[in-house]
């Protein structure tokens, strides 16, 4: 490994080895438990009022705050309130709306290619399976997952964000770095009825506890859980 990726690798993890511990299986459900307990308000921090608002957010929350989307989507929601009104819109107006969330041209094109899709192919409807959503552009794994399981209860699978995939290296639940093979990892060791909630409860805890420059692990409820506590 060279200095270079050392320095990204401590980044990801917060500073602590990666590694999944033999005894994960063991230890995820009292993990869930204590997550439960303390964040019983955990949600989806992406504001939106249907599918469609909520598959715009997400591809909009890439590389960006959900704080800084919730800032910019009133004003495009306002605009292009349905998949027909975005789907008819001019590139430059949603760039102008968009360009404080970063990768503004990108995103505009998926937008707008995603809105052409669900017109052109589902009626102007977000269609309900993970296959259909992969259709879509600009809508990755990540994506499909935000949308069924916060806008339609289906939880297909686990949404792995930078959060979830720190927290899960510390917590020992895997070893990788890519999304997808942390979420197979996740999957079997969690009760499906809570994907969706896990992920939430996860990044309630990156923002609040174990933030990644300065984890609180004196305050944290995993502390005696997790193999890279500083207590």
């Amino acid at each position: 490994m060279t200095v270079k990726q050392a320095a990204a690798e401590r980044r990801r993890t917060g500073g602590y080895p990666a590694r999944r511990t033999r005894d994960a299986p063991e230890r995820a459900p009292e993990i869930l438990t204590r997550l439960l307990a303390a964040y019983p308000d955990a949600h989806c921090a992406l504001e939106h009022r249907d599918a469609f608002e909520l598959l715009c957010a997400t591809i909009l929350s890439a590389q960006c705050t959900d704080a800084r989307v919730n800032i910019v989507t009133p004003v495009l929601f306002e605009r292009y309130s349905t998949p027909e009104a975005l789907a008819r819109a001019k590139p430059s107006e949603v760039e102008a709306i968009i360009q404080s969330t970063g990768f503004f041209r990108n995103k505009t094109r998926s937008l707008i290619g995603m809105a052409q899709a669900l017109v052109a192919d589902h009626g102007g409807q977000v269609p309900r399976t993970m296959e259909e959503l992969l259709s879509l552009p600009g809508v990755g794994r990540k994506t499909a997952n935000v949308v069924l399981g916060n806008a339609f209860g289906n939880n297909a699978g686990i949404t792995v964000d930078t959060h979830v995939a720190r927290l899960s290296r510390l917590l020992g639940l895997t070893r990788h770095s890519d999304p997808i093979r942390i979420e197979q990892d996740l999957m079997p060791i969690f009760p499906r009825d809570h994907w969706t909630l896990l992920s939430h409860l996860l990044i309630f805890h990156g923002r609040r506890i174990c933030i990644a420059r300065r984890p609180r692990c004196e305050e944290c409820v995993l502390s005696d859980l997790c193999p890279s506590s500083r207590v």
